[in-house]
């Protein structure tokens, strides 16, 4: 006994492993017991006379500790304390498995009188008998003794059985009366009895049909007409295990089938399984407050239409009949209460795990479509948080099963959901459906969105609408990140975009591209819908095109399927383009060009095939970005009407740049790429002056093209080129902004940029209602203005006669009053048209930067990578509050870029170079941030790195002297010892030439903080650079450098000076520093150390009022003697 009881502490832990672990044990030890105990012969021994104990009946066949610990458990299952409940009866179910020495009619009978209720009871302490009861009968059904066939073994009399139909009757009718007394212990009660028929049709005991017999009558006769969801699971259960029973008869007249899942049925199952109190006694309910679960008998349904162990018996057909009937009509249907749809949902969760991908359509059902989107919709409807469920565990179905992703996509958008599914419900689902689909799945949905095309209708709104919706899809599966791309697939979009958009289709085609596309020449599109497919074809283009800048350490990979073979997807659309243009006898161009055009178009498609061939001999990267850029040229003519000019000068250009004769060929071996020696502007600036043209527009296709188009000409740029590119991040005045803005307003002819059309209309909009609140507004200043003048404001009509006159004053007055409101107008509207063009100048700039950071990463060796720093120095400093992103990018090239190139500048121009390093300092010693001179600093150190390749030291010298000097004798210099010991960190040689300069200048210093500065940075350069000196040298330096301190803090005793104890600690541990690298290069030392000054300093250290009382500064000057 002193062995079990310390564990029945731990069945009552809140923790299941410790639980299980406790169960383990005592079953264990109890299995011990049992088995070294010797049953007593005869019930009337003398022990039993002497000893009366209990009248079950446990101690004659079991041990002593065996018997204690049953009654104890059963006990337990009364206990309110934690997890009692739980822990005892895992273990009561356990050992009764293990032990055949007890019958199922003794275990139930402790169990019933141990679970009683008693007149003087509380509320909670009836609730725990009735559990108790409740769990003890349970553990009878789930350790088997409820159908054991093996008689008790060591049983007197050998006919003694431990289960028996008449405790299988007691324990139904103990369950039964459990269900009738609380009407929350009625579930459990009934799914109880339902474990204890499903053991009993599994065994194989001889009184099974008399059992099964006595259940049918106990559940069905008393009260045959009112159904509830326990019977029909009682009744799910029975009716396989009794196929001769006359179930017709037991059924009727609820049910008209004597099948109870037969589809007649469904209509009266549906009613059951919603549990809602009608008028008839059938609906009534008896099941108490609702519960957020599912009855368990909707397991019992899936388990007989949908069963998982056995997919050869599943009703597909059925359980669809089924689940329309009882679940989107019943549970879903106009009436049901939130409630009820709230079960409607948890069943679909259920469905979607046992449904196979064929039959997945059936559950898309029309009421549950129509729910799930309402409560989708709105986060206060009563279900979103279900809803929301429900979308999860679509996203994680299609995450296990890809294949299956076209299939739900086509309901979440087919004739019960929506094709603006995502937009009425404020989810992403149908895109994240996308991104989790394998590309043949992706394939399968444009060819459906094509199909659906060729659809017609009546109304011409709505298939109008219809196939800007389409537009948007293709344009979404372009630009969604997270869909994995593929050539076919993108190919396919980009040519329907092309055609629909540039062509009218006159016949179809069996074959090419036509067919693939499916258009026929009854899908007319109006010109509306082919703006937009211009539009969105150009957008496609610019999100397909990688951008340069994107292979930046930390950045993401360029999107899968961007770029084929080398060939960008402009030029494949391209020359679908051109195919199509030769196609005839199909399709027409909805433009025809003039012949001036045409002449241009022959002209250009001849560049472009010069390029090509110029690609397959050498310079393939620069070819290549002219033909794209020229290429893009001419797609953008045909969408957006660009202007003709921008063609010209590129096949000019392009002329001028690559020529295919023998001679240019023979120039080509010395020149990669030739330029002219007229004073006419030479091509690559010419090219770039297109691309600067380009990225004024904003928009995004010409802005990917340019960058895209740079990076491949970037080799061939030259100072002037540069110089181009940096003259646009040059500082201008607002005014002259808002006049060129006006100069090329008036130029200007209409291009029809298709990208921003669809925002006109929007914009005049809110532009006239601005307009209106400005007049309004005028009006009455003007108003006001008459008043303060005598006069009124002539409001409607009004009589001459009651006019009244004003005299030469007055009008005076008012005139200067009048002239005053509209000079303020006028100002105001300036002061509107400056702040526009300052903001649109800043986005300008911001997208030159990009050309700025791909020169910088494609040619960092080019010494015009010099030409960058001081205008990016500019932006990065001088920048207003408005322009942080714009100071902040250009500050990320020249840390980022210019400041951390690996190889060295190639040709660099040494006179320049000292330029910008002087500019540079000058700029540092006047800086008004510290991230300013951090900016600096690092530009300085790049220079000074360029300098040094070259062999110019002493530049880099005089001008760090120069700033150390500024540094330490102007009390307004805006540098910091950071300035200077990140140079002396970088460049060790160097810093150790600075060494006199910085302690000759150090006496000089406007204060003793400065001074200890310089204190510091000799101490810097005595830590790193006293390796690159001569010995002699280097211990005449260390012998000057202590006097300096000596003298410095012996003027401290005498209060000459103001220092703190944590300054004389870092000037002492300074001077041990010199002493211990003299001793590296003279260790006897003798040359550079006089303990005697040190010694003086002591003793005046000692009497000084300040630091006599200081032990660590005294400990430190003791160390120097």
């Amino acid at each position: 006994m002193a062995t079990t009881l310390s564990l029945f502490w731990n069945l009552s832990s809140a923790s299941k492993q410790e639980r299980i672990s406790a169960t383990v044990k005592l079953v264990n030890s109890l299995e011990k017991f049992q088995g070294q105990h010797a049953p007593k012969v005869s019930p009337g021994s003398e022990d039993d006379e002497e000893n009366i104990g209990p009248t079950d009946g446990l101690d004659v066949l079991n041990a002593h500790d065996v018997a204690y610990s049953i009654r104890r458990l059963i006990r337990g299952l009364a206990s309110p304390r934690e997890s009692s409940r739980l822990g005892f009866s895992v273990a009561l179910t356990e050992l009764l498995s293990r032990l055949d020495t007890v019958t199922s009619d003794q275990v139930i009978s402790i169990i019933v009188d141990g679970s009683k209720i008693q007149g003087s009871m509380t509320g909670q302490e009836e609730r725990d008998v009735l559990f108790a009861r409740l769990f003890g009968l349970a553990t009878v059904i789930h350790s088997g003794l409820l159908v054991r066939q093996t008689p008790l073994s060591t049983s007197p009399s050998s006919a003694t059985n431990s289960s028996s139909l008449e405790s299988y009757k007691e324990l139904i009718d103990h369950l039964l009366n459990l269900a009738e007394k609380k009407s929350w212990l009625r579930e459990c009660a009934w799914w109880t009895i339902e474990q204890a028929i499903n053991a009993v049709i599994k065994s194989s005991v001889s009184w099974k049909e008399e059992a099964l017999a006595s259940t049918l009558e106990v559940v069905y006769e008393h009260e045959k007409d009112i159904w509830t969801p326990e019977t029909v699971a009682i009744t799910l259960r029975l009716q396989p295990a009794m196929p001769k029973h006359d179930w017709k008869s037991t059924l009727a007249p609820t049910f008209k089938d004597s099948d109870i899942l037969a589809p007649a049925n469904f209509l009266s199952l549906g009613r059951i399984l919603k549990e809602t109190p009608g008028e008839d006694e059938w609906q009534q309910s008896h099941t108490g407050t609702w519960k957020a679960q599912l009855h368990y008998v909707w397991n019992i349904i899936f388990d007989s239409l949908l069963p998982e162990s056995e997919p050869g018996h599943r009703q597909n057909a059925l359980f669809q009949e089924f689940f329309r009937v009882v679940v989107d009509e019943t549970l879903f249907g106009a009436s049901s209460s939130p409630e009820r749809k709230f079960w409607g949902f948890l069943v679909f969760k259920k469905a979607l795990r046992r449904v196979d991908g064929t039959d997945l359509p059936m559950l898309f059902t029309k009421n549950f479509m129509r729910s799930w989107i309402n409560h989708l919709s709105h986060k206060d409807r009563h279900l979103h948080k279900i809803s929301l469920d429900v979308v999860k565990d679509i996203q994680n179905f299609v995450q296990q099963n890809p294949e299956l992703g076209y299939t739900l996509i086509l309901q979440l958008t087919g004739i019960h959901g929506s094709q603006q599914f995502d937009k009425l419900t404020r989810t992403k689902t149908v895109e994240s459906i996308l991104s989790r689909m394998d590309g043949d799945g992706i394939m399968k949905y444009i060819r459906s969105l094509l199909e659906q095309m060729n659809e017609s209708d009546n109304d011409t709104v709505a298939e109008e609408a219809k196939k800007v919706w389409i537009a948007d899809q293709f344009t979404a599966l372009v630009r969604n990140g997270a869909i994995p791309k593929r050539e076919d697939w993108i190919q396919l979009i980009l040519n329907w975009f092309a055609v629909q958009g540039l062509y009218v289709v006159k016949r179809t085609s069996a074959k090419g591209l036509l067919a693939a596309l499916r258009v026929t020449p009854s899908t007319l599109p109006s010109d509306d819908f082919r703006r937009i497919c211009r539009g969105k074809l150009l957008g496609c283009l610019a999100d397909l095109t990688p951008t340069p800048t994107a292979s930046q350490k930390g950045d993401k990979a360029p999107k899968e399927g961007t770029k084929v073979d080398d060939e960008s997807w402009i030029s494949k659309v391209f020359t679908v383009v051109n195919h199509l243009d030769k196609d005839s006898k199909h399709v027409t161009s909805q433009l025809e060009p003039s012949q001036e055009e045409q002449l241009l178009l022959q002209q250009a498609h001849k560049t472009i095939d010069n390029l090509r061939q110029v690609r397959r001999s050498q310079f393939t990267e620069a070819a290549r970005g002219v033909e794209l850029l020229l290429s893009a040229s001419l797609l953008h003519r045909r969408c957006a009407n660009l202007d003709v000019a921008v063609i010209q000068t590129c096949i000019a250009a392009a002329a001028t740049t690559f020529s295919t004769d023998n001679k240019s060929k023979k120039r080509r071996k010395s020149h990669a790429i030739s330029q002219s020696e007229s004073d006419s502007p030479k091509p690559i600036d010419m090219l770039v002056d297109v691309l600067i043209g380009f990225l004024e527009k904003s928009t995004s296709y010409l802005r990917a093209v340019a960058n895209k188009t740079f990076s491949c000409i970037a080799s061939a740029a030259t100072e002037t080129t540069i110089d181009l590119i940096v003259a646009q991040l040059e500082r201008r005045n607002p005014v002259d902004l808002v006049a060129d803005e006006e100069d090329e307003t008036e130029s200007a002819t209409s291009e029809g940029d298709d990208e921003d059309a669809e925002s006109s209309d929007e914009d005049n909009g809110s532009e006239f209602d601005d307009g209106n609140e400005a007049a309004l507004e005028l009006r009455m200043k003007i108003e006001d203005a008459l008043k303060a003048n005598g006069a009124e404001a002539a409001i409607g009509d009004t009589d001459e006669s009651e006019e009244e006159l004003v005299d030469d004053e007055q009008m005076m007055a008012i005139d200067e009053h009048l002239a005053e409101v509209f000079r303020s107008r006028s100002g105001d509207s300036k002061q509107s048209k400056n702040v526009n063009a300052q903001r649109e100048a800043t986005h300008f700039k911001n997208r030159v930067l990009d050309l700025v950071d791909i020169f910088t990463r494609k040619m960092p060796q080019s010494p015009h990578n010099l030409r960058l720093v001081l205008p990016l120095i500019e932006l990065a400093t001088k920048s207003g509050n408005d322009e942080r992103q714009l100071s902040d990018k250009a500050r990320g090239i020249l840390n980022n870029r210019l400041a951390k190139l690996k190889d060295p500048l190639q040709e660099v121009d040494q006179e320049y170079a000292e330029t910008i390093l002087d500019e540079l300092h000058i700029r540092a010693r006047k800086a008004h941030s510290s991230d300013a001179l951090a900016t600096l600093s690092h530009c300085s150190l790049f220079i000074c790195r360029v300098l040094t390749n070259v062999g110019c030291e002493k530049s880099v010298l005089r001008l760090y002297g120069e700033s150390i000097v500024d540094f330490m004798t102007r009390k307004a210099s805006s540098l910091n010892i950071t300035f200077f010991k990140d140079f002396i960190t970088r460049y060790p040689a160097l810093g150790w030439c600075l060494r006199d300069d910085i302690l000759d200048t150090s006496p000089k210093a406007i204060n003793a903080y400065r001074k200890c500065q310089a204190f510091q940075l000799l101490n810097v350069i005595l830590t790193l650079s006293i390796s690159a000196g001569d010995p002699q040298n280097v211990l005449s330096f260390i012998l000057k450098f202590h006097k300096s301190v000596l003298h410095f803090i012996d003027s401290a005793c005498d209060d000459q000076v103001s220092l703190s104890a944590a300054q004389i600690k870092d000037l002492f541990k300074s001077v041990i520093l010199g002493v211990r690298q003299a001793s590296k290069v003279d260790s006897s030392n003798q040359n550079v150390w006089d303990s005697g000054v040190w010694r003086t300093l002591h003793g005046r250290l000692v009497a000084s009022k300040r630091f006599g009382s200081s032990i660590a500064i005294l400990k430190l000057c003791s160390q120097v003697e």
